[in-house]
This record gives C-alpha cells, structure tokens and sequence, in this order.
C-alpha cells in the first residue's frame, strides 16, 4: 500500500486511476490542477507522484521541478501524457520524473510500472554508496560527485549512471539499458539511449582528463576506471 498524490485535470481519467488505485489498497489523493497538487505537497508526505503533464495553473512539468527542486528524489513520479513523441518524454524526463505513460494507456501497466518504482525508491533507502574511480554515487539522495563536484543530474541521467556504474567493466547493449533503466523491453527508438549517455558524459567526463565512459563498438556502452 502507497500514499498517491494523483493530479489530473480530466475528471474521468482521475476517478478511473482514483478507483482502481484504491482497488489495489493504495491511498489516493486527486488534485484537479497543478496549483491544488502544490499546496497537497506542502502539507504532507506521499510515496509516489502521478501528474498529467497539461494541466491549468501550473503545468506537471513545472510541478514536477518545482517538487525536485524543493523535497527531492526520495519519492518517484509518473507523468502521464496526450504527447508521445521523443522531444516529449525527453522534456518530462529531464523535469525530474521517473517514467511516463503515454494516453490511452491499461491501469495494469501503470500500476506494474508503479509498484517497479515503489520497490526501488524503498531499497535505495539502504544502499551504500557506489564507486568508479574518483565517481562517487550516492544512492539515497540521487547524488553524484566526482573529484569533490556534485554533478547536476536528471532523474533518469542518474538512473543510467547508476546502472552502468553497478555493471563497470561490462560492456552493455543499447537494449540492455533501455530494459533496466527505461523499465522497456524492447523499442526500436534505441536513439534515446545514445541522447542520455551523451548528457551524462557532457556531466561527468568533458572536464577530466580521464574519461570514464567508453563506446564499445558493435555493443553499446561501458564505464571503468
């Protein structure tokens, strides 16, 4: 059982997500505009954000930077969104949210991404920091730090960071990194891939000598020290 924070503006869609939440014996609380779901995260603690991404007074992006900026990554988010292309996902992403879920979408597959997310945000909780070289991650606030600089990371730049930083030394598949960091069995948009690792050696790589990130031709991607 989680504690939701649900803001949707479509009265149908919210009481649809609502019902079948509290189906699954979740705790569920619907704000119908992104001012309202601000003022909810003010007041208390939830385990897990779903935010439509066009909403009236504040939109879910801004909402979501505005809930990173302010408490964190210790609880995940989900945006759910009429716009599906890359630029789309790259732009709710790069807001600070963990997933997202393009409309129509089936409830089952929200709430396995769901309870995807909750597993994780709660092991994060006890584990001991990584390292690669002189990269350090710290798992419990989503934090990266090399050479004594605290990296500015995105969610999911962080996600694959990680990821990689837990197989260093072994060279990894675009496919592979799709799975375990975008939670996606298969898609042939591999691109997004090539996009965020891209980011993230612009972060932690171009001002040191040595680079920790490496193409590995034919394969994909790997990190070592």
């Amino acid at each position: 059982m989680a504690n939701i924070l649900l803001v949707e503006d479509e009265v149908n869609i919210a009481s649809f997500i609502e019902r079948g939440l509290q189906e699954f014996h979740h705790q569920v609380q619907v704000a119908y505009d992104g001012a309202a779901g601000w003022e909810i995260l003010q007041k208390e603690n939830v385990d897990l954000l779903i935010l439509d991404v066009i909403m009236p007074k504040i939109n879910g992006l801004q909402l979501c930077r505005q809930y990173r900026q302010l408490y964190g990554f210790g609880s995940p988010v989900i945006m759910l969104t009429a716009l599906g292309t890359t630029d789309d996902i790259v732009h709710g992403l790069e807001a600070g949210a963990d997933d997202y879920m393009v409309k129509p979408f089936s409830f089952r597959e929200l709430e396995a991404r769901m309870q995807v997310l909750l597993r994780r945000s709660r092991m994060e909780l006890t584990l001991p920091d990584l390292q690669c070289g002189d990269l350090v991650l710290e798992p419990q606030n989503h934090r990266a730090v090399r050479g004594g600089k605290v990296m500015d990371l995105t969610v999911r730049e962080y996600r694959l960071l990680e990821y990689l930083v837990v197989n260093q030394g072994r060279a990894l598949s675009r496919q592979d990194l799709l799975k375990h960091v975008w939670d996606k069995e298969a898609d042939r948009n591999t691109n997004v891939v090539d996009v965020y690792v891209n980011y993230v050696r612009s972060k932690i790589d171009k001002e040191f000598d040595w680079k920790l990130i490496r193409t590995v031709a034919g394969i994909g991607y790997m990190i070592e020290a």
